[in-house]
């Protein structure tokens, strides 16, 4: 996890929060105030974002503790106490919400990625996350789908070579496109075709494609593009990527399965400070 992107979106997420401070805490709470209150996990899922979670306490004036009785990965059934926080009333209150949505977030999203994941158990075929995040929060996001079981596909436009369908309109042909990235990349880097039928597939192949992207194709021409590739290239299924029918695609033996849908489409873990309580009057 990189430190300084996540306490930057901590940063700008409480001054979106409270830009000229808290009044409602401030008006009612005593500054010398200490609580406690508990973590509640509401229900059933993959808890993610506890290092982050206490870190938004640490930008918000470090005066509160956050006591975790889980990690990262962790399934929690409904009704858990997973945590403690314990501090400043005043700190505890302001900082709560960010705190919250932040870990609601990105547990949300391991919840659902390891339900991808377990779809994937006893095949080769590993699950990829994409680009679709919410701008701004991908590092969490990505991070998220990491502990929910995924493997990252791309961070950035500036971490790999991925020929897309525009890509290739813009150049003319997949022939182009793929000669022209090989005579100007550096040699580390493999080349990604995006394909949409099965000449397309062919022309990747022939024009030494490292990573062929089967994109928005049944399981029948799955099937068939893989034939055609004969492990020749690493190969990646995209497009309309369900629960229902990840299994089907991982059975026709792809590399790599990526979707969107783990970080566009997924629902907020249910997670709650409940129990409040004052503890000292230092």
């Amino acid at each position: 996890m990189n430190w300084l992107i996540v306490d930057e979106i901590i940063k700008k997420a409480l001054l979106e929060d409270m830009p000229f401070g808290d009044v409602t805490t401030e008006l009612l709470i005593d500054n010398d105030k200490i609580s406690s209150v508990d973590l509640v996990q509401k229900e059933d899922g993959v808890v993610c974002g506890t290092e982050v979670f206490k870190r938004v306490f640490d930008k918000n004036g470090r005066s509160v503790e956050v006591y975790f009785k889980v990690e990262d990965g962790e399934f929690v059934k409904a009704g858990t106490v997973i945590g403690r926080v314990e501090g400043k009333s005043s700190e505890l209150l302001s900082g709560e919400r960010t705190a919250l949505n932040l870990l609601q977030r990105m547990s949300g999203i391991a919840t659902l990625t390891r339900l991808f994941c377990d779809k994937l158990s006893g095949t080769e075929t590993k699950l990829l996350n994409t680009r679709k995040t919410t701008p701004g929060l991908r590092l969490l996001e990505k991070y998220a789908t990491k502990v929910g079981g995924a493997v990252n596909h791309r961070y950035c436009l500036s971490d790999g070579i991925l020929i897309k369908d525009n890509h290739i309109k813009a150049v003319g042909s997949i022939e182009k496109a793929v000669r022209k990235a090989r005579r100007n990349m550096p040699f580390i880097r493999m080349i990604e075709v995006e394909t949409e039928t099965l000449d397309d597939v062919g022309e990747a192949l022939n024009y030494g494609a490292d990573i062929i992207m089967l994109d928005n194709m049944d399981v029948k021409t799955i099937k068939k593009a893989l034939k055609i590739i004969d492990k020749k290239a690493l190969t990646e299924v995209s497009g309309n990527v369900t629960l229902s029918n990840i299994r089907d695609i991982a059975e026709t033996g792809v590399d790599y399965i990526s979707t969107g849908y783990i970080t566009h489409s997924f629902t907020s873990l249910d997670i709650s400070m409940k129990n409040f309580k004052y503890i000292d009057d230092k």
